[in-house]
């Protein structure tokens, strides 16, 4: 009896001893939305939950154009409200004057997305269907493109814009093999042990392409001394201590440490500048909080690598996003309330 106790408490110990790895190893794994992204270029991911709780107090509701309101009301489904995560694959195009411009998209959206409306919806719109490995595929007209949509779990979404079938094919097939921890992509597997711990975004690879203009990545009118297909990894994590802020990181791997050096001293100087310009910026969330960005960027070279690092305060999350969701007057007139 002795004897088949302690043999019972060793498989015990052996299970909770398996199931600490498993957990373990959970953690460090990337998101289940990004290892299910196809080969890119770049890869954009956004807990929007966090978010969502931290600031839905300080957020009025968005008006919605017509559009976007018809598709509320037919489906019951809000991308702001329902959608959790958000997986983006960026796809350099070989074209960049052809329908998809420079960059085609590949994404998995989780959230509250299923529901007899919202398939109504997607077959009434759709031109064409594909059947893949038990899913159906939609195929939708867009502005000259075709964009792919496809349910692939009972929350999750997939969609891509891309000219052909093989990355939504490529979803649906990482599907399968989900459970693993460590799946994905080359470039997650590459570059996702640098994206720091708890981060609430980041961003690894060319992530640069959306705001690429002429070979060159420009952020807020400013032209960064970098080229578009910069491999780079960035983040947005809560700030340490816990004072309400959020820490942006950005490293970029330079080709060489000399490059890294003379990238460097250039950002140190556009941050010097931009810190000039934005003094004339009058009050308002997104400026005020544009000015704090700027004042704690801090610009360092480690070996091949450039890191710019920052506290980034919610008024500048808030001030952006009241911008986009009101009229100028409206956002103006938020902006001063809110600066008193």
């Amino acid at each position: 009896m002795h004897r088949r106790t302690r043999r019972t408490l060793l498989i015990v110990a052996a299970v909770l001893v398996l199931l600490a790895v498993a957990i373990f190893l959970r953690s460090k794994a990337p998101p289940e939305a990004a290892r299910l992204l196809p080969e890119s270029e770049g890869i954009i991911y956004i807990n929007f939950k966090p978010f969502r709780t931290f600031f839905h107090k300080q957020l009025k509701p968005p008006e919605h154009s017509p559009e976007y309101q018809e598709f509320i009301n037919a489906t019951g489904i809000d991308w702001e409200r329902d959608i959790d995560q958000a997986a983006i694959a960026l796809h350099r195009m070989p074209d960049p004057n052809g329908p998809n411009g420079p960059v085609a998209y590949s994404m998995v959206l989780v959230g509250k997305l299923t529901g007899k409306r919202l398939n109504a919806w997607i077959e009434s719109h759709s031109t064409a269907r594909e059947d893949y490995a038990g899913h159906t595929i939609y195929n939708i007209p867009s502005q000259g493109r075709t964009v792919r949509v496809t349910q692939i779990g009972y929350d999750m979404i997939a969609v891509s814009n891309t000219p052909t079938p093989e990355q939504i094919h490529s979803i649906i097939d990482r599907h399968r093999a989900a459970a693993l921890p460590f799946a994905g992509s080359t470039l997650l597997a590459r570059h996702y042990h640098d994206v720091p711990l708890l981060s609430l975004a980041w961003g690894v690879g060319q992530i640069g392409l959306p705001f690429s203009e002429k070979g060159a990545i420009e952020i807020f009118g400013f032209a960064l001394p970098l080229q578009d297909n910069s491999t780079i990894i960035a983040s947005l994590a809560p700030s340490l201590p816990m004072a309400g802020a959020l820490r942006l990181k950005v490293e970029n791997i330079a080709p060489s440490e000399q490059a890294a050096a003379s990238q460097a001293a250039a950002l140190a100087t556009l941050v010097t500048l931009a810190r000039g310009f934005t003094v004339q910026l009058g009050p308002g969330l997104a400026n005020n909080g544009l000015k704090e960005l700027l004042r704690t960027a801090e610009v360092t070279q480690r070996r091949d690598r450039v890191v710019v690092t920052a506290e980034l305060p919610p008024s500048f999350l808030v001030g952006l996003a009241r911008s986009e969701n009101s009229s100028p007057a409206q956002a103006a007139g938020s902006d001063k309330g809110a600066s008193n």
